[in-house]
């Protein structure tokens, strides 16, 4: 998820699945978040997402030269990294290079993919190669890193970073001739709440969105060197020089009533909107959030069965030349 430490590339991985750069433990981020202590929420959202990712990363692969090399940039807890490699496992084989700026997810991320890439006795799987590299994508470049690889996948990732035109830049960079970038960015506001809780003013989904929105656009001006981006990821696709740029989108969709995983997910997410975004709510919002994500609170989050999680992701496609 987050792509933005102060580290050298090119780290061998050790034996636990760790890269050198993992094991010093070095780990800086440009957006002020401490991504470290997400990781069992991206674990959360990657169980929550796995089945959907594996249709995309099975699209994204198809048309892939035989073992292909992929990158994964920002590859948080590991859920694409998983995907990826059995795509690729399914479909002959290759190598998935997983890069990340914080050392917890990359350890996490590696240690996913790993396990996929051996999973059971199947001999008919082939063989996967995964390689974890601790690295800052403001300041390395990508192709030094991994490069040159047939698809690279950035998902939610260039938006932390200062110049994301730069950083879209740096990926083509990595891209071979007639590779692919896939894009993930943008998409439709998630939604988990019913639209009247019961308490408070109803409608604090929409509320909660709209802060978290103004968060993010102070999360970009407060970070250091921040470049602003106008227009459509398309058009900065085509401006790197991609050809065949499109985009599609895909679904997250865990209706009510929830299964245990997806009320877990949704009072982490409140949280998370709290934490970054709380102060920007009326006070009489705060007293709701407080009193949902309290439990002992017979309003609380985790008792409810009206919760759920929708949500659209758009990925961006260009072929480079």
């Amino acid at each position: 998820m987050a792509v933005h430490s102060h580290n050298h590339a090119h780290d061998h991985a050790h034996s636990d699945g760790r890269s050198d750069a993992a094991a010093r433990g070095h780990s800086h981020t440009h957006d002020g978040i401490d991504w470290s202590s997400r990781l069992n929420f991206l674990r959360q959202a990657d169980e929550l997402d796995a089945e959907a990712r594996a249709v995309v990363a099975r699209r994204l692969v198809r048309t892939l030269p035989d073992k292909p090399t992929v990158l994964d940039v920002g590859c948080g807890a590991g859920g694409m990294s998983v995907a990826l490699v059995e795509a690729l496992s399914a479909r002959g084989g290759g190598t998935v290079v997983l890069v990340d700026s914080t050392p917890e997810l990359l350890d996490a991320a590696a240690h996913a993919a790993r396990s996929a890439a051996t999973y059971g006795t199947d001999t008919t799987r082939a063989t996967v190669q995964v390689r974890p590299v601790l690295a800052d994508l403001a300041t390395e470049r990508p192709v030094e890193i991994a490069g040159p690889a047939q698809l690279v996948w950035a998902s939610n990732v260039v938006h932390h970073l200062p110049d994301q035109r730069a950083a879209v830049t740096a990926l083509v960079e990595a891209i071979a001739p007639g590779g692919w970038l896939a894009l993930a960015e943008g998409g439709l506001t998630g939604k988990f709440l019913p639209y009247d809780l019961g308490i408070g003013e109803p409608g604090l989904q929409d509320r909660l969105s709209a802060a978290r929105a103004e968060w993010f656009v102070r999360m970009r001006e407060d970070t250091t060197d921040s470049v602003r981006l106008s227009g459509g990821w398309n058009l900065l696709l085509s401006d790197t020089g991609l050809v065949d740029v499109t985009a599609f989108s895909y679904l997250i969709d865990h209706p009510a009533p929830p299964k245990p995983a997806v009320r877990d997910w949704a009072v982490d997410q409140l949280r998370w909107h709290d934490e970054v975004a709380g102060h920007l709510l009326h006070p009489a919002d705060r007293r709701t959030v407080k009193q949902l994500l309290d439990p002992q609170d017979p309003a609380y989050l985790g008792l409810r069965d009206d919760v759920f999680l929708l949500t659209a992701n758009t990925v961006y496609l260009g072929r480079k030349p």
